[in-house]
């Protein structure tokens, strides 16, 4: 007996340079590849070998049909290009999108992991936040403006999709700004670890993530200087690379500030991934300043056993567990506050730990690639057939 044809689905995913929004694609395409023919649409090829070993993924070419637009001689150029300049990131996204639109129809579905997307018609898309991909016409400078007009841009179309979102917080947002409802599905959390024990620990801190402004790296080290001052003998590693070209002059700010503090702040810019898995795993505490959609790095605190203190807005209330004040700070002074508090009450230490590792399968590959799945599904399900209207009576005379 003939088997049915398999659905076919294809993924848009611009680039590849690194992130949780890779984490993100990369099981999307895990969830489906079984059970539909897939194919992922990006700017330039591929290494799944080397993306299965950064995300914990087993992506192979006999499974995933990758249609790359770029040249593999011109890969190294145009990713350099798009890492340190904005404005050429935004017209190589707006020329895939334009492509993408054109091929979107051949497939049964049409999905992007990368925020909210003109599919070319109504697709499913995961948003890590809003207005990442477009702008409000009325709202866009130049260049946004120019990049629209290259992929035809409309919002109407991308207000079509079926959304899914990495919070509630990020939720609430994409209400706000795109009026849609959009279904929150936590990114999984790829770390593959050996657990190491509380007591062999370090009693240090771990700030991870790209190394700017937005992410408030100083005021990190700021914050566990005055935990010291208070007879604490913490130490600090700060992970991440920089934010490019145009991030230097913060990086060189920070580096300035843990050479001073060369004795317990040690900083480790774009260490490679295994290493960075050392060093998470060896931490006892994390630290996190800025409020994020999602926040991928404190996820991973979790799912590693630390014990993360967090800024009082963003998604990542949501990591740790709104319950959880004790680590979860207003300010730089309240910050230092209740991490003295922590520190000094191993009963309270030994409490969040339990608490958080509540938490843990909240972040999972398995919850993240079952959620994706039945997404799709619904998707692809036909649509009920309407009722035919019903003859109206006739008020009887």
């Amino acid at each position: 007996m003939t088997q049915p044809a398999r659905k076919t689905i294809v993924l848009w995913q611009p680039y590849f340079l690194g992130g949780g929004a890779e984490a993100v694609a990369l099981w999307m395409l895990m969830a489906l590849v079984n059970d539909y023919d897939v194919t992922l649409f990006t700017l330039a090829g591929v290494d799944l070998a080397h993306l299965n070993a950064m995300y914990g993924t087993a992506l192979a070419g006999d499974r995933l049909r990758v249609q790359a637009l770029l040249s593999p001689r011109l890969t190294r150029l145009v990713y350099g290009l798009i890492a340190n300049l904005p404005w050429v990131r935004l017209v190589f996204m707006h020329w895939s999108i334009r492509r993408f639109k054109a091929i979107s129809d051949q497939y049964d579905l049409a999905i992007s992991a990368y925020n909210a997307v003109d599919l070319g018609r109504p697709g499913l898309q995961y948003l890590h936040w809003v207005h990442v991909v477009e702008q409000p016409r009325q709202k866009a400078g130049p260049m946004m403006k120019l990049a629209m007009a290259l992929s035809q841009f409309s919002e109407t179309n991308l207000k079509a999709n079926r959304s899914l979102t990495n919070s509630y917080c990020t939720a609430e947002v994409v209400r706000q700004t795109y009026g849609i409802d959009a279904q929150v599905v936590y990114p999984p959390v790829t770390t593959a670890l050996d657990a190491v024990p509380w007591a062999d620990k370090e009693n240090a801190f771990l700030c991870s993530g790209r190394v700017v402004v937005a992410k408030q790296t100083h005021r990190v080290i700021e914050i566990l200087a005055a935990v010291r001052q208070r007879g604490f003998d913490v130490k600090l590693y700060i992970t991440g690379g920089g934010g490019g070209t145009y991030g230097w002059g913060y990086e060189r700010r920070v580096r300035r500030l843990a050479a001073a503090n060369a004795d317990w702040v040690r900083f480790y810019c774009d260490l490679p991934y295994a290493d960075y898995l050392k060093v998470l795993a060896r931490c006892r505490y994390g630290i996190h300043h800025k409020p994020e959609p999602f926040g991928i790095s404190v996820a991973e605190m979790v799912r590693a056993g630390l014990i993360p203190f967090v800024f009082n807005r963003g998604g990542q209330i949501e990591i740790v567990g709104a319950a959880n004040t004790d680590i979860i700070f207003s300010s730089g002074p309240n910050a230092v506050e209740k991490i003295v508090a922590v520190l000094e009450n191993r009963d309270r230490q030994a409490a969040l730990r339990a608490a958080l590792a509540q938490r843990q399968t909240l972040f999972s590959t398995k919850r993240f690639s079952q959620a994706i799945a039945a997404a799709v599904a619904t998707c692809l399900a036909p649509a009920a057939p309407s009722s035919p209207p019903q003859p109206k009576e006739h008020a009887r005379k």
